[in-house]
């Protein structure tokens, strides 16, 4: 388990200072303009905090996945749409930077990890969303250029990225047939199709990219190889999926937080009613349950610097035993994720008819909880992932 240096606390603490100054203010005017927060981002990148995980040859800090995502945990508590701009953005790096060439590391890397660009991850379609393996944008070879045609959906950033990475069939069925492709926003026969209308996230766009022959340089193609794309991109999600997790429990301290205060200064019947055991219980379930959340996903964290040499956890008892990162990833997501709905289902519940309101933050987490245990994998898929490694282990 990683214990937190004085830099690493002086690094969160600059982080929440940058969140009440400047972040939780604006997150209403965001949302409301359904505008992508750039000015906030760039903010971030100015504070070297879009490149924390990576290595200082390409422009990182070096800094444990625990850090990064105390970070994301931060800005999501005021402003969810930035903390999972942060963790999309990070999710679309890191596989540009483990399984690109030397030569797409040195191009491609060091704009992302200084976010002076915008990655963005596109592997779901219309008709492929939890049977990613089954998409059918396709990739022809054609001399020095990939063409690509088809649609990919749920893109966040979508039309604001600079960067996205692409995944499409280069082969024959299933997921040995796909590859990756690192594809930039001006990319000709590629268009942006207005963004999704949806229940909540309203700041953080949504929208699919259509390819139409569109010529991909060979050199885009991820590791220079075909058929890795799958890999790449299961790998990537886990990494996303820790991500989501730090973006969910952010999100349920803020409606904590918003909660406990509403209670401690409604009156009725004489007194705060914070003071009345059912809106006191209530208030203790979500705490409790945002804090065993947030234990999860730094423990799965730790899994993951362990698995690339980074740190160690040794109060795991099966610390070295291979166990994979993939299933704690699918735990902190699950648990994370259901955490947020209930929490801020619970904090509208606390608030009463003004948690129904737009007077109060607390109506909009909780429809942006909703979309957490959906985007990255539903929660059904984090159980099915679960209940595959139990069920193999059992077998053995």
């Amino acid at each position: 388990m990683h214990t937190l240096t004085e830099e690493h606390r002086a690094l969160i603490e600059l982080v929440r200072g940058f969140v009440a100054a400047e972040v939780a203010p604006a997150a209403d005017g965001y949302e409301a303009a359904k505008q992508f927060p750039r000015p906030l981002f760039d903010h971030l990148a100015a504070m070297d905090l879009t490149g924390l995980i990576f290595g200082e040859d390409v422009g990182g800090s070096g800094l444990p996945q625990r850090v990064y995502l105390m970070v994301v945990e931060e800005l999501s508590r005021a402003f969810l749409a930035l903390g999972m701009g942060l963790s999309v953005h990070t999710l679309a790096t890191w596989a540009i930077d483990t399984y690109g060439t030397p030569t797409q590391r040195a191009r491609f890397v060091p704009d992302l990890v200084a976010g002076r660009v915008l990655g963005a991850y596109a592997l779901s379609e219309p008709g492929s969303g939890s049977d990613a393996a089954s998409m059918t944008t396709r990739a022809v070879r054609d001399g020095e250029v990939f063409r690509l045609s088809g649609t990919k959906a749920w893109v966040t950033h979508g039309g604001v990225a600079e960067r996205y990475l692409v995944m499409a069939r280069t082969g024959g069925e299933g997921a040995r047939g796909i590859s990756a492709f690192i594809v930039d926003h001006d990319q000709p026969g590629m268009t942006v199709t207005a963004p999704e209308s949806k229940m909540g996230l309203w700041a953080s766009p949504t929208a699919q990219l259509v390819f139409d022959d569109a010529p991909v340089h060979a050199d885009r193609l991820l590791g220079g190889d075909v058929g890795q794309g799958f890999t790449t991109a299961m790998a990537a999600l886990d990494g996303g999926r820790l991500g989501i997790a730090a973006c969910a429990v952010g999100l349920a301290q803020g409606a904590v937080d918003h909660a406990s205060r509403y209670a401690t200064e409604r009156e009725q019947f004489g007194r705060p009613i914070a003071e009345f055991q059912g809106v006191s219980f209530l208030l203790a379930d979500m705490a409790a349950r945002t804090e065993a959340a947030r234990a999860l996903y730094r423990r799965s964290a730790d899994r993951r610097d362990h698995a690339s040499g980074v740190g160690s956890f040794a109060d795991t008892p099966d610390a070295g035993s291979g166990y994979p990162t993939t299933v704690p990833a699918a735990m902190a997501k699950l648990v994370a994720t259901d955490a947020a709905m209930q929490t801020t289902t619970d904090a509208v519940q606390v608030l009463g008819g003004a948690g129904y309101t737009t007077d109060h933050p607390v109506e909009r987490y909780l429809r942006e909880a909703k979309v957490l245990q959906i985007l990255e994998g539903t929660n059904q898929i984090q159980r099915l992932v679960i209940g595959r490694h139990l069920t193999n282990d059992a077998r053995r």
